[in-house]
């Protein structure tokens, strides 16, 4: 089975992890953030150059001199916000995350060290352009200095940051395809775990998809005749901050940017926009290794001939109870890759992207394009693997990039399955062209979106064809969300920003729509002696007269996505067992009898939770956020907010879902829109936004939840982008560490 999504984060990361000594052996020595006079002086002359505008939202403008200014000021201020969450990426992105959690995190760090040589990240740095190795100099001054000016911060493992970390980030997706590997299976290949049943991940089967929408608007469809474009990231909550970056050497950015990087990865400047959806082509693939054990080690079989399996010692530090430990492990590669797990009596090695320098450049270049021949050619550098892409400008072009790092392959091969490592026509020939992969540049339909879903609709009549491509280069199937924003984009006309908005956040939930209908069918086909017709009638007769929209004083909204949840629970192994999406599945595959004891049973969960099944949405679907915790609990007692939109399963374009494990009776959001904004690019760009919450993570910060009201409603603020109308509303002007 191939693996989706690969990412130079993921690689990058893994790079890092064994450059980083145990904790045990480390800590103690590991120099201060500043650890002389002379570096201290450096640092706050650096400082001076830098000036932060804290608006009335506490968002941060950081303006500096020059872009490494900038990113020094990014960095720091987004330790004020939150140093935890800074922190913490870099001990899971450095495969240290056992070193403070414990032993349960050892299998998690070893598949971050099994991606990289511990020496080759700092060798990268070292090659690096110089004007690159300025920017990674200044991500790291930038974080020690707030260490550095706030002795009061006690990291839980890092306290020095090194300018070669910034490459343990090199794109911003939320996690990575390294995350579908799965632990279980890694454990029980490499350590004593009883082998688990091989029955992996398919694509499209999240519990709350993880994902993003994405729509560009051509100026002949918007009423002031200019580009528009919606960002609209499907992220844990609190797993981007809001920020805008300024220097003067042109740099001029604002959006999103994932903790402890020093670029806006979803966002905007003056001229462009970008935004990326997950899920574009397949860029990972497994091989079936045929091993035999010989007097000088392993071997496998390649062509005609046999290849030494490369064996690597990997020791991975954990916290316990008495003090600092350590587990070793003898990891194993071929040249595809590392051995994941096992399967049929081979050996399963992966193959991906590890290119993390010009993914680094490739994700701080865009930031600085100001048109679109100076986007495509940063698109060029093909490193961004996991991400669609798409685009709207000044100049009035809108355009949509599939995928990014494709790598050419025979089109012989079902590359969504394991292949044959032996047969050298399985290799990788190079990488696909930009030009070779699906693009769609100003469509006649004047629209674009994705949903995550595939890129043969989405653009109206301009859609692609794509049976004329590779079956490799789109990995996900339609899903409801991109059914309905077909629908809301197909016939839209005198699009406002506030109007695309509104139809980010239409209320219809198409995922019901072939349900409804079928069990209102199943429930008259009952006989009249048959308990269900009477226990039913009245819930069949409100979802009859529903109009498939949710809000949050709707009852049908409550039953129906209870309903949902209750089919999918039951249809999932089956669903997986088939290789159908379970939305999917639920919709087209459920008996007659299935649906209705599902209602039936979704009626009894809500009469027994909530006192009555026919509780309005509001009442069940909250907003909470009580602590800065990376981790939130959650608690029916307490104060919460009603939220109309559903998770994205449904077909919610505005996507709100729990993942956490539901201790509570209510549902309490923690996935979907997080950071999301609409901006339209005229003389003078105009943007609108919001965050889950807030910018900071601190409880006591008045920013902690100020956004949290407009984002149950729906409602945005106006982005404060020029320097006048930041200053009409600004809280607090500072130099950092000041």
């Amino acid at each position: 089975m191939t693996l989706s999504r690969a990412t130079p984060v993921a690689i990058a990361c893994a790079a890092l992890f064994a450059l980083v000594q145990p904790v045990a052996a480390h800590a103690a020595a590991q120099p201060h953030a500043a650890s002389t006079s002379s570096e201290r002086a450096r640092l706050q002359a650096q400082a001076r150059r830098v000036t932060i505008l804290r608006d009335k939202w506490g968002i941060p403008h950081v303006f500096g001199k020059t872009d490494a200014d900038a990113v020094f000021g990014t960095l720091y201020a987004q330790a004020e916000d939150d140093f935890n969450r800074v922190e913490l990426n870099y001990i899971n992105a450095l495969g240290r995350l056992a070193e403070v959690e414990g032993e349960k995190e050892i299998w998690r760090d070893l598949r971050m060290k099994l991606y990289i040589d511990p020496a080759e990240l700092k060798a990268k740095y070292a090659e690096s352009p110089a004007w690159l190795k300025k920017l990674m100099d200044a991500y790291a001054d930038g974080l020690n200095w707030y260490l550095a000016t706030h002795p009061q911060v006690k990291p839980r493992l890092i306290t020095r940051f090194e300018p070669w970390m910034a490459l343990a980030f090199s794109e911003g997706s939320i996690g990575g395809d390294i995350e579908t590997i799965d632990l279980k299976a890694l454990q029980a290949f490499y350590g004593t775990a009883p082998a688990p049943a091989m029955a992996l991940a398919d694509k499209g089967f999240d519990p709350e998809p993880r994902g993003s929408n994405g729509f560009a608007i051509a100026p002949r469809l918007a009423a002031g005749g200019h580009a528009l474009l919606l960002i609209n990231p499907h992220t844990s909550f609190y797993f981007r901050p809001e920020i805008h970056m300024v220097s003067g050497e042109g740099l001029n950015a604002y959006g999103a940017v994932t903790w402890g990087q020093f670029f806006i990865y979803q966002g905007f400047n003056d001229r462009i926009g970008w935004m990326h959806t997950s899920g574009g082509g397949d860029v990972i693939d497994e091989y079936l290794e045929t091993v035999a054990r010989r007097a000088s080690g392993f071997v496998y079989k390649y062509g005609a001939g046999e290849r030494t399996v490369r064996a690597k010692t990997i020791v991975l530090p954990y916290r316990t109870a008495h003090g600092m430990a350590t587990r070793t492990v003898t990891a194993y590669f071929t040249h595809h890759g590392p051995v994941i797990r096992a399967q049929d009596g081979k050996w399963v090695a992966v193959r991906m992207m590890d290119d993390p320098m010009h993914a680094l450049m490739q994700s701080y270049g865009r930031t600085k394009a100001r048109d679109y021949a100076a986007f495509r050619k940063v698109m060029d550098l093909r490193t961004n693997s996991s991400n669609n892409t798409v685009y709207a400008d000044a100049d009035g072009n809108i355009a949509y990039f599939h995928g990014n790092f494709i790598p050419r392959r025979d089109p012989r091969f079902d590359w969504t399955k394991p292949v044959d490592g032996s047969d050298a026509a399985t290799e990788w020939k190079g990488l696909h062209d930009v030009g070779e992969t699906i693009t769609v540049f100003n469509p006649a339909s004047g629209y674009i979106s994705n949903t995550n879903n595939w890129p043969c609709t989405g653009f109206g009549a301009s859609s692609p064809d794509c049976a004329t491509y590779p079956a490799y280069m789109w990995s996900l199937p339609q899903n409801p969300r991109g059914v309905h924003a077909e629908r809301v984009l197909h016939d839209a006309r005198d699009v406002t920003l506030d109007g695309l908005i509104a139809k980010a956040y239409d209320s219809y939930l198409t995922a019901f729509e072939p349900l409804v209908p079928a069990v209102v069918k199943d429930w008259e086909a009952l006989p009249d002696d048959d308990p269900l017709k009477a226990r039913l009638a009245d819930q069949v007769a409100l979802l009859r007269g529903w109009d498939l929209r949710f809000s949050t004083a709707s009852v049908p909204t409550s039953l129906a996505v209870y309903w949902g949840q209750d089919m999918v629970a039951q249809a999932s192994s089956r669903a997986k067992a088939q290789h159908v999406p379970v939305i999917d599945f639920v919709q087209t595959r459920l008996t007659s009898r299935e649906r209705l004891d599902a209602l039936a049973r979704a009626s009894d969960k809500l009469q027994a939770d909530f006192g009555s099944w026919k509780t309005p949405w509001g009442e069940i679907n909250r907003f909470q956020r009580l602590s800065g915790a990376v981790g939130q609990q959650y608690d029916d007692d307490k104060p919460s907010l009603p939220v109309g939109f559903t998770s994205a399963n449904w077909g919610s374009l505005a996507s709100f879902g729990m993942t956490a494990k539901q201790t509570t009776k209510r549902i309490y959001g923690d996935r979907g829109n997080s950071f999301v904004a609409a901006v339209e690019f005229g003389p003078r760009v105009r943007a609108k936004s919001i965050l889950a919450g807030g910018e900071s993570g601190d409880p006591a910060s008045p920013h902690f939840a100020d956004q949290a009201a407009m984002y149950s409603r729906g409602e945005f603020k106006d982005v404060l982008y020029y320097k006048e109308d930041i200053e009409k509303q600004l809280e607090r002007k500072y130099h950092p560490g000041e």
